[in-house]
């Protein structure tokens, strides 16, 4: 795996390899010892030339470099060092195994100079922990915890894009690690609690901000890793809306890199978690996207394994469903939107009942939309489903009194959105006129 591809990176590291540093000056303060001067400055002139001796010496050079993070301080020194240790692994996982495998861990000086008011310092070296530790079969809850606070602080500076790319490139390797994705979400059942950093809420930010093709890939390529743990493919989208924010992503994608990583996430959704995502994606209409991509020709195979699959899986899903069905999958998706079963009168004098059956169960999940949703759309058309529903069931206005829906109505009189308002204020009247067909 490589190291992060980045330019503000990438210039600087040129530039501080071809700086002079004062190894001797070191050894005559007593900072370093002779022989930890020989070994810097036999790899320090030329990468080229430099590979040769870290083949032949990797095991010294891996605990050397841990020696050095450990002992020096000043910023000119470090960056040099951190250079040299990015040029150590990248692309060269035997050398990552030889630094996981030293009696001093390199996890302590590399997470300490996470906190440094040096820029490069600080991306470096988070690139440099990133890449070690998805190599890493057994990582520490707290080295994870560390790194994975700091890259969600870093993804959410929206000023500083520079650490956002460094960021998302780096979510992409600790990602692959199972523990590292879980604690994305919380603690999962054995383990000691470990407070979520905010790394999928930057992540969805991010998405939604329009991000170059690039970056549109990096992003989508962490929800799909982030998708291969049960509980995140069971919840991520009733939290974020994950879905149709994908689909518009895969929409508007320029590159076929974006729409085949959109694509295995869905299909992750699809085989993880069928229950929580099948009727989101119905909502979506993820299928007759999926449809229109079976006729494109696409480079890469696995696009049209995953467009097949996806057809398959929601067409046998979906057929045979109701229009009552489609109804509840709405509900169920928490994102509404002005389908025609909501403006329909037959629709409501057929099913308006059906929203108090067992324990007024459908009731309770749109009260609940109503209650917790930003979106005005959805908003709108709750309003607006609990107005037929009173217009059409002569027990509604007790239904929703008893489950405290009446004061979220006429709240919503005051929205700003004119949709939300004209549908709160119908509601309000067939409310408190007790209007019934």
């Amino acid at each position: 795996m490589s190291l992060v591809a980045n330019p503000f990176l990438s210039d600087r590291s040129l530039k501080i390899r071809a700086k002079a540093i004062p190894w001797d000056g070191y050894q005559r303060a007593g900072l370093l010892g002779q022989d930890d001067v020989h070994l810097i400055q036999r790899v320090a002139q030329s990468r080229d030339k430099a590979e040769p001796v870290l083949d032949a010496e990797g095991e010294t050079y891996a605990a050397l470099y841990i020696r050095l993070l450990n002992k020096l301080s000043r910023n000119d020194t470090l960056q040099f060092i951190l250079v040299l240790l990015a040029d150590f692994i990248a692309d060269r996982e035997e050398r990552i195994t030889l630094l996981i495998n030293q009696p001093d861990s390199p996890y302590p000086p590399l997470l300490k100079l996470l906190d440094s008011q040096d820029d490069f310092v600080r991306l470096k070296a988070s690139a440099i922990a990133s890449t070690i530790l998805s190599y890493d079969r057994s990582p520490a809850d707290n080295v994870i915890a560390k790194l994975l606070q700091h890259l969600s602080s870093l993804v959410q500076q929206p000023n500083e894009p520079e650490g956002q790319d460094v960021a998302v490139q780096c979510l992409e390797s600790v990602l692959r690690v199972s523990r590292a994705r879980s604690m994305c979400w919380g603690p999962s059942e054995g383990k000691e609690a470990v407070p979520a950093p905010k790394v999928i809420e930057g992540l969805v930010h991010l998405l939604r901000a329009s991000p170059s093709p690039q970056m549109q890939y990096q992003l989508a390529f962490c929800f799909w890793l982030l998708t291969f743990e049960d509980q995140i493919a069971s919840e991520i989208n009733a939290h974020y809306n994950l879905i149709p924010l994908l689909l518009d992503v895969s929409k508007r994608a320029i590159k076929e890199k974006v729409i085949r990583v959109v694509l295995a996430s869905f299909r992750n959704l699809v085989t993880e978690a069928p229950k929580a995502n099948l009727a989101p994606m119905l909502v979506a209409k993820v299928l007759p996207y999926v449809q229109t991509l079976q006729g494109r020709k696409f480079s890469d195979d696995e696009i049209k394994e995953d467009v097949d699959f996806l057809v398959e899986e929601l067409k046998s899903s979906f057929e045979g469903l109701t229009t009552w069905d489609e109804y509840k999958s709405e509900l169920a998706s928490g994102q509404l939107t002005w389908s025609p079963p909501h403006k329909n009168d037959d629709f409501w004098r057929d099913n308006a009942p059906k929203l108090v059956d067992r324990d007024r169960e459908q009731l309770k999940v749109l009260v609940h939309i109503l209650m917790s949703s930003h979106d005005p759309t959805t908003l709108a058309v709750a309003a607006n489903d609990l107005a037929q529903f009173v217009k059409f069931h002569d027990g509604a206005k007790k239904a929703i009194d008893d489950l405290g829906a009446k004061a979220r109505v006429m709240e919503l009189m005051a929205h700003a959105d004119p949709d939300v308002k004209y549908q709160s204020l119908v509601a309000t009247q067939r409310l408190l006129s007790h209007a019934w067909a």
